[in-house]
């Protein structure tokens, strides 16, 4: 027994002395990699940047409020599901302007970034859609969806959002500029304001959903 135990310490030993420089290698390879992803963490949370996550909210005016709220919060990786997609979504992201907050991606891409919410926002509802199926009663409703980055006046926090908004709401927005839960909300009017004028010169950029609950 304490043979094989000599034996094997032997063995451990040997393989480290031939090779304790790939070890360090990798070691110090590691604590690098660990320094700067926490120097990157901590830069982002300084300036409140959370791009690798997907924020998805729902916008409606009720009694001349305007109401924000969010559906659902994922990874973008847990959404997206491709790492290339959600690198080039983030770079997207961080260009955005405070005039244009829509995400600037290739248009044959579009299609598939923005499935990929539906298939998301579809988790959401998905027991509406039973419900229908059984013949039991539902409410329905079209919905536009598209995604932005707000950087304008003071959003608080940077991240990818899909904003969902009754078409109706949409295409009707009222002339007057509702009241706010928040003054930072000021700018989510500025945004939906912009995303009706542009539903129809960019419709690429959009896509509608039947949501039913």
């Amino acid at each position: 027994m304490q043979h094989n135990l000599r034996e094997f310490l032997n063995v451990v030993w040997d393989t480290l002395h031939d090779h304790w420089t790939k070890f360090l290698y990798a070691a110090l390879i590691a604590a690098v990699s660990w320094f700067l992803g926490r120097r990157r963490e901590r830069a982002q949370w300084g300036r409140r940047e959370f791009f690798d996550r997907l924020n998805i909210s729902l916008n409606e005016i009720r009694d001349g409020t305007l109401m924000i709220r969010t559906i659902a919060e994922e990874s973008c990786l847990e959404v997206f599901l491709n790492s290339v997609a959600v690198s080039t979504l983030v770079a997207a992201a961080r260009h955005t302007t405070a005039d244009d907050p829509l995400l600037e991606l290739p248009e044959h891409d579009y299609w598939y970034y923005l499935n990929s919410v539906l298939n998301k926002v579809g988790e959401k509802f998905a027991e509406g859609q039973i419900r229908r199926d059984m013949g039991l009663p539902v409410t329905t409703a079209r919905y536009v969806m598209c995604l932005t980055s707000e950087s304008a006046g003071e959003v608080r926090t940077r991240k990818i959002r899909a904003m969902l908004i009754q078409k109706t709401l949409l295409l009707n927005l009222p002339k007057e500029e509702p009241k706010y839960e928040s003054p930072t909300h000021a700018t989510r009017w500025k945004t939906l304001k912009y995303l009706a004028a542009q539903f129809e010169r960019t419709p690429f950029k959009f896509r509608e959903v039947e949501i039913c609950v």
